[in-house]
C-alpha cells in the first residue's frame, strides 16, 4: 500500500514539472504573466457623484410668537393633515395683551365722543359768529385726532388677537413629521426670526437627491437621464433616478466647481429614507453585447527588452511575408515598383512605428499583449476601445474573439517561476492568428 502512495505522489510531482515545463518553456526570458480574459457583455460609461437624498418638498414648521410651548400634538414620524393642530404656545400673556387692546380702545372710542360734542358746540358758534376761526379749528384737530386714534386702537387690537390666534400651531401642509425641535416647557423666542419647532415632509413616496458633479463632466449630464444610484443602508440594491434638472448655479468646495443635480426617485416601498448618502452614477452612454476587457490589461507595458524583442520578432515576420508577396508578384509578371511600394523596406518602415514606444496614435486605439499559442512567444495587437465604465472597455479589432487571454500584467521572474515550478501559467492560451 505505501509503495502505491509513493508511486502516486512521485507521478504528480513529474506531471506538476513537466505542465510548468510545457508553459514555461520559449517564453520570454521565463517570465510568468497575469492573463484575463476577452469577454462579452454590456458596458455602461457613467458618471459618478454623491449627493443626499431629500423630500421633494419640506416646510418649516415655526411660531411669530414668542412664548412657552404648553402642548405639542405630533411628534417624530407622524403623519399630519392641512390644518391639523399640532402644538400650541401659552397663551397668558397673548390674552392679556388682547385685553389692554380692548380696553384702550374703549377709552378712545370715548374720547372720540367727546371731541365730536365739542366739535359740534363749537361749529355752531362759529356759525353765529359767536367764536373765533381759531378756537373752531382747535375744535376740529381734536376731533380728527380722535379719529386716527380710535382707528390706531383697533388695529392694536387686531393685532393682539391675531398673535394669540398664532399661539395654536396649524400644519402647513399634508405629510409627515420628519424633525421635532421642541418639547413641552420650552420656551421660543421669535424676535428675530421665527423658531424651527417642526420639519414636515409632503410626500415620502416620491424624493430626490441633490447630487454635486465636477465641471468637467457636468456636460455629460442630460435631463430625463438614467442614474442609478445605491445608499448604505441596502448596499446590495441598486435604485434607479431619472435627472430632472441640472442647477445652474455653482458651489466651489476646495477650488472646485461643482454643480447640482436633481434627481428624482421613486420610493414607493418607503425604504429610502431622507438624508441618506447616494452614491450615484449618471449613465452617460451604454454598448449592449460587446467584447470587453479589463483596463489593466489596456495599460500593460512589457519591459524594454522584451519588447524590443517582440517587435523584432514581427519586423523579421512582417518583412518575410512582404518578400513572399513580392516573389507572387514578379512571378505574376508584377512590376518592381508596385513591390517595393507594398513590401520590403518601405513596408518595413511603415511596420516600425506600430506599437512602439513614444508612437503617437489614436485616443480610440490601444495595444493588448498576448503570448502567441504557436511559438509560445510575446505578441502584440492593436484594438480600438469604445465605451469604458472604469474598469473594463469596449474593443473592438481584427481576430478578437470572446475568450482570448491577453496579459494584463508580470506574475513573476524567472527566478520566481523556478522556485515554484507548480505555479500556473496561461502561457499556451490562444491568441488571434494572424495578427502579424
Amino acid at each position: 500500500m505505501k509503495k502505491w502512495i509513493t508511486a502516486l505522489v512521485v507521478l504528480v510531482v513529474l506531471g506538476g514539472a513537466g505542465y510548468w515545463y510545457y508553459t514555461n518553456r520559449n517564453t520570454d526570458e521565463g517570465v510568468s504573466f497575469r492573463f484575463v480574459d476577452v469577454e462579452r457583455g454590456d458596458v455602461e460609461s457613467v458618471v459618478a457623484s454623491t449627493g443626499t437624498l431629500e423630500a421633494v418638498t419640506t416646510v418649516q414648521v415655526g411660531t411669530q410668537v414668542s412664548g412657552i410651548v404648553s402642548a405639542i400634538y405630533v411628534d417624530f414620524n407622524d403623519k399630519v393633515k392641512k390644518g391639523q393642530v399640532v402644538a400650541k404656545i401659552d397663551t397668558t400673556l397673548l390674552a392679556s395683551s388682547v385685553r389692554d387692546s380692548e380696553a384702550n380702545l374703549e377709552r378712545n372710542k370715548a374720547q372720540l365722543r367727546q371731541a365730536e360734542r365739542e366739535f359740534e358746540r363749537v361749529k355752531n358758534l362759529f356759525d353765529q359768529k359767536f367764536v373765533s376761526e381759531q378756537e373752531y379749528n382747535a375744535a376740529l384737530f381734536s376731533l380728527e385726532s380722535a379719529q386716527a386714534a380710535t382707528k390706531s386702537a383697533e388695529i392694536n387690537l387686531q393685532r393682539s388677537r391675531q398673535n394669540l390666534s398664532y399661539a395654536t400651531i396649524y400644519a402647513p401642509i399634508s405629510g409627515t413629521v420628519i424633525e421635532r425641535n421642541v418639547d413641552v416647557g420650552q420656551t421660543v423666542a421669535a424676535s428675530l426670526s421665527a423658531p424651527q419647532l417642526f420639519l414636515i415632509a409632503n410626500d415620502l413616496r416620491q424624493m430626490q437627491i441633490l447630487a454635486n458633479v465636477d465641471e468637467s463632466d457636468i456636460g455629460q449630464i442630460k435631463e430625463d437621464g438614467i442614474a442609478n444610484f445605491t445608499v448604505q443602508a441596502y448596499p446590495d440594491d441598486k435604485f434607479e433616478g431619472t435627472v430632472r434638472q441640472v442647477r445652474m448655479q455653482s458651489t466651489m468646495q476646495e477650488n472646485v466647481v461643482n454643480y447640482s443635480v436633481v434627481v428624482d426617485v421613486d420610493n414607493s416601498d418607503g425604504r429610502l429614507l431622507p438624508g441618506m448618502t447616494a452614491t450615484v452614477d449618471f449613465r452617460v452612454e451604454k454598448s449592449i453585447d460587446v467584447l470587453k476587457v479589463p483596463n489593466a490589461a489596456l495599460r500593460f507595458t512589457p519591459p524594454q527588452d522584451m519588447m524590443a524583442a517582440a517587435m523584432e520578432r514581427m519586423r523579421a515576420r512582417f518583412e518575410q511575408n512582404a518578400a513572399g508577396r513580392d516573389t507572387t508578384r514578379r512571378g505574376n509578371g508584377g512590376a518592381a515598383g508596385v513591390s517595393g511600394r507594398n513590401g520590403g523596406a518601405g513596408g518595413a518602415g511603415g511596420f516600425a512605428g506600430f506599437g512602439a514606444p513614444g508612437a503617437r496614435r489614436s485616443t480610440d486605439r490601444a495595444t493588448l499583449w498576448y503570448v502567441d499559442p504557436e511559438t509560445n512567444e510575446l505578441a502584440m495587437t492593436m484594438v480600438r476601445t469604445g465605451v469604458t465604465d472604469g474598469q473594463s472597455t469596449e474593443i473592438t479589432g481584427r481576430n478578437i474573439e470572446e475568450g482570448m487571454k491577453v496579459i494584463s500584467g508580470i506574475a513573476s521572474s524567472s527566478a520566481q517561476v523556478a522556485n515554484n515550478p507548480f505555479q500556473q501559467n496561461s502561457g499556451g492560451s490562444r491568441g488571434p492568428r494572424g495578427a502579424f
